[in-house]
């Protein structure tokens, strides 16, 4: 093995590393959520610094690898997918410390009658799975498999689509539900955007594998 082979092996496996962590925050920041676990959402903001710590090394390492071995062809587009990857993970993470920040705000639990109808829990399953199946695509280099998080991420836009009208119907049958209304709309509003960093890192996935570029292209 060259040095930037064994240069590339590494950073790929700090990355699925990074990876995992973020997994693990958003799932804490669901479990959190369902079982009104303050102190877990607590550690969910903790661990948000080393997330950030990761996201510096890793941009630190492919700086690195540029300025060291000038990476053509294949090699290249992997460290620019790993640099874009890497910047939407820390997105992520962030968004599952917001989560965890309203948990620990709350007074109460989630009324379970708002979260059925909103299907807030389903919607956040579904965000879980596909930072999984991203993360398994760039493992397999299945770019077939990346192609599918297109598909997985309409349905975070529809529950987002139909979960004003929802909560504006709680609310407007008992104001008693006007915070917790907000916090679950803000939720909601997180992991539509939790599916769009994902859709991103698949798009970067099929760059690398692929050099296609599907930036603002995913209608066609």
């Amino acid at each position: 093995m060259t040095q930037l082979e064994n240069e590339l092996q590494a950073l790929k496996k700090e990355l699925i590393q990074m990876w995992d962590l973020v997994y693990s925050q958003l799932d804490n920041a669901r479990k959190a959520l369902v079982n009104f676990d303050q102190g877990l959402a607590r550690e969910v903001v903790q661990k948000e610094k080393r997330v950030n710590g990761y996201e510096l090394k890793i941009d630190t390492d492919c700086e690195n690898i540029f300025a060291l071995f000038c990476p053509v062809a294949v090699d290249l587009r992997f460290v620019l997918a790993v640099l874009k990857i890497n910047y939407n993970l820390e997105r992520i993470g962030d968004y599952a410390e917001g989560i965890a920040r309203y948990v620990i705000a709350l007074q109460a639990p989630f009324s379970d009658n708002v979260l059925r109808e909103t299907q807030l829990l389903t919607m956040q399953d579904h965000a879980i799975a596909m930072l999984e199946n991203a993360k398994l695509s760039l493992d397999k280099e299945d770019s077939n498999k990346a192609r599918g998080i297109f598909k997985e991420d309409e349905t975070l836009d529809i529950i987002n689509r139909y979960s004003g009208n929802i909560l504006y119907a709680f609310v407007e049958k008992d104001t008693h539900y006007f915070q917790e209304a907000l916090y679950i709309h803000s939720i909601i509003q997180k992991l539509e955007r939790i599916g769009d960093q994902i859709t991103n890192i698949a798009e970067e996935i099929i760059f690398y594998l692929e050099a296609k570029v599907l930036k603002h292209k995913k209608e066609d």
